[in-house]
This record gives C-alpha cells, structure tokens and sequence, in this order.
C-alpha cells in the first residue's frame, strides 16, 4: 500500500498504489503552469572537447564542499573542533571520496535490480546515466570518518558531531541541481506553483502532467532546515559526544519522509513494506539515530 498526491483533487489528496506508475505524457505542455526549460549545463564547450561543458551537477559538488571547508576553518578557529588546515585537507578529500563512491555504490545497491548489475557489472561506474544515493552517500562518509580517525587519533563520534553539520549544505545545492536538472520530479498535482517537466520520447520531446517541485521542497527541508538546526545545536549547546549526529540522523530520516510524499517513485522500482526505497532507508536511519542518542546520553550520565 502507498500513497500518492492526486492531481485532481490539489494539494494532499491520498490513493492507494501498489507501485510507481509510468509517468502521463503529452503532446504540448498544459496550460497555466511553467514549463521547465533550464539548462543543466552552466557553460558548453565547443564540439571537440573531451568534456560536453561544466554541468549545474558539478558545480553544486564543489559549492557543497567550499561551504564545508569554509566552516572547517572557523570551527578550528573558535575552538569548536581539533582538526587542524594540514587534517582538513586530508578529510575533505576522504569525505568526497567517501561521498561519490558511497552515493553511486548505494544507488547500485539499494536502488537497481540485482539481475541488472550482474548482468552487465560497468553500469557500477556508467554515472553519466544517473544514479546517486543519498543514504549510500552517508555511509561513504562514516567509512571516511573511521579511517580518518584512525590515522589522525581522533574520536570517532566527535568527528561525526562536526561532519554532520556540513552536510546540508550539499544537500541544499545537490537538491537545486536536481531541479536544474528537470530529474526526480514530485508528483502530480493542480497547486498553482506547479511546474511541466520535460520527458524524453522515442518520437521527440514530450511533457509531463504538472508535477510539485520536490526538488526544491528538499532543497528547503534537507539542506536549510537541516543546516539551521545543526548549526544551533553544535554552537549553542555543550551536547554529550554523538547527540549533535544522532539528532541529524533523526531528523534527516524525518524530513526525507516527507519529501517522498511529494517526490515521484522511480519508475520500475518496487516498494519495501508500503514505503518507497527512500522511506524505508530513511526509518533505518531515523532508529539507527534513536539508538546512537540513547547511548550518547547514557555514556553521559554514567561519565559524569
């Protein structure tokens, strides 16, 4: 059983579905609603480079990362974290690492067919495709959080604490690039701030029905909400060691349960228990951060 917003019916209509459906496609674009003609390449080369151009994508990764060493460096100055210019270096380039072999590795793992991937195992590294996980994004991320703490000497619940607070900012840009993008549109819907997304064809270029922009409703949720309350709970509150991460994986498992009622399931993926892949990776985390708060506390209240 799943729910779906019914167009027909505005905002928050809900109906059961047993799958995600293709998508309805037409000819011209419905009337009365922006159609999405953004381009997702900041800039193109001339025809011959190795390269097509510098696509939104891209720049939304290193706009993510600047933001995250940009804090780094202040936290080090305000005496927040131990990771000196020289670690911070190291860790960036593990968390990038750990991010886009983490994100493209879940997205093969959680998101396609096994059958497909061993039948014909380059799709791994074919990321001009598609496919990126969030949540396989994270667990990149704790795999370069365990090694750099072990070759630096650090704890590894502290660095979490601090990690989890430049996320959102890639968030935030990745989500706008998703909408640049015309990619993992929402649903349909009669909201006045709906928006036609372009959908390839065998015979030319069609248009979707009016669908939400989930993109930038997980853009506001997953990147700002997130960076405001992570940012209030590291600079305002002295947190036993693991409570800031443990709350983030909470309240991401949260907000991403949300942005999936308006997001449209990927097409030919099934559903796990009623819930989309992102719903159902994202209550494994929200329990999994429940656990690690329950810990954090009580290895407070038995240290103290």
């Amino acid at each position: 059983m799943w729910f779906y917003i019914d167009r027909r019916h505005g905002f928050l209509n809900y109906r059961a579905m047993s799958n995600a459906l293709s998508p309805t496609t037409t000819p011209v674009p419905q009337s009365g609603y922006w159609v999405h003609d953004l381009d997702p390449f900041l800039f193109r080369f001339p025809e011959g480079f190795l390269i097509e151009g510098v696509r939104w994508y891209g720049v939304a990764y290193v706009l993510g990362l600047v933001v995250a060493a940009v804090l780094l460096r202040i936290y080090f100055k305000r005496g927040k974290s131990p990771i000196n210019a020289e670690e911070q270096s190291v860790l960036m380039t593990a968390l990038l690492l750990g991010v886009v072999l983490g994100g493209r590795l879940g997205y093969v793992l959680f998101y396609m067919p096994l059958q497909q991937v061993f039948n014909n195992p380059l799709v791994i590294v074919q990321v001009t495709k598609g496919g990126m996980s969030s949540h396989g994004g994270m667990i990149g991320v704790w795999l370069a959080l365990f090694w750099f703490a072990w070759k630096y000497k650090r704890r590894f619940w502290g660095l979490m604490d601090i990690v989890v607070t430049l996320a959102p900012a890639g968030f935030f840009f990745g989500r706008v690039a998703n909408f640049i993008n015309g990619e993992l549109w929402g649903r349909e819907t009669l909201v006045s701030w709906a928006v036609v997304f372009r959908y390839p064809g065998a015979g030319g270029e069609l248009f979707l029905l009016p669908r939400h922009p989930s993109q930038l409703y997980a853009a506001v949720l997953e990147g700002l909400l997130m960076l405001a309350w992570t940012q209030w709970r590291f600079w305002r509150w002295r947190l036993p060691e693991g409570q800031v991460v443990a709350e983030a994986m909470i309240a991401y498992g949260v907000v991403r349960i949300v942005d999936e009622f308006f997001r449209q399931p990927d097409e030919g993926i099934g559903l796990v228990f009623g819930l989309s892949r992102g719903q159902f990776y994202s209550v494994l985390l929200a329990l999994f951060g429940a656990c690690v708060l329950v810990w954090a506390r009580r290895r407070r209240a038995c240290e103290g």
